[in-house]
């Protein structure tokens, strides 16, 4: 298998489009409350992006991911948030198993894969659920639109992980899957229930 196909692998096991918590907001049942405490929760982990292309060296992205968080913000506190900050266990996991991930290039490479890779689907059903049913929230959702289309990240972090040697490949791998587990993780912990893949 191409490097590739093992992160891809590695991600299907946690893919974010079938938790539950997402199918809930797919079709409407998602209650607008833990709408709002997602986007105050997430930010936290948003915010760990742009470190982790800094780490892989890619300053143009970083800056681009700083910006993006931003984006972030307007979204939660256009859902009423007035602050964002996070308070669940499962997302201290998330941003340190992150933080974690940026001390090697391997790892950093493997470990934004498994976000970046599912993100532009994400952002599809997360437009398309806000559009459909949550309409009269008037939340912001520019973050959403300048991701439902962005193949690019994902792409460049595979052309730096295909010049890795087979041992860092798979180090790459192995932080791909730790993050897709600790995202689905956070998704559990604001849904509210343990549910398992």
């Amino acid at each position: 298998m191409t490097i590739q196909q093992q992160l891809d692998a590695a991600i299907s096991k946690w893919n974010l489009l079938n938790h539950p918590f997402y199918q809930a907001w797919s079709n409407g049942t998602l209650p607008v409350e833990k709408l709002k405490t997602y986007s105050a929760e997430y930010a936290s982990f948003i915010q760990t992006i742009a470190a982790g292309w800094e780490a892989v060296g890619n300053a143009d992205v970083a800056t681009e991911e700083r910006e993006h968080y931003i984006l972030w913000q307007d979204f939660a506190r256009s859902l009423g948030n007035v602050t964002v900050s996070h308070s669940l266990d499962a997302v201290d996991e998330l941003v340190a198993t992150c933080s974690a991930n940026n001390n090697t290039l391997a790892t950093a490479l493997g470990g934004l894969y498994a976000f970046e890779a599912q993100q532009p689907y994400t952002s599809q059903s997360k437009l398309k659920g806000l559009r459909t049913h949550y309409a009269t929230l008037s939340c912001d959702e520019t973050y959403f639109k300048i991701h439902e289309n962005d193949f690019d990240e994902p792409a460049m972090l595979v052309a730096d992980l295909e010049k890795l040697n087979s041992a860092e490949q798979q180090q790459a791998v192995a932080a791909c899957e730790a993050v897709a587990e600790k995202l689905w993780n956070t998704l559990s912990a604001i849904h509210g229930e343990a549910v398992m893949c």
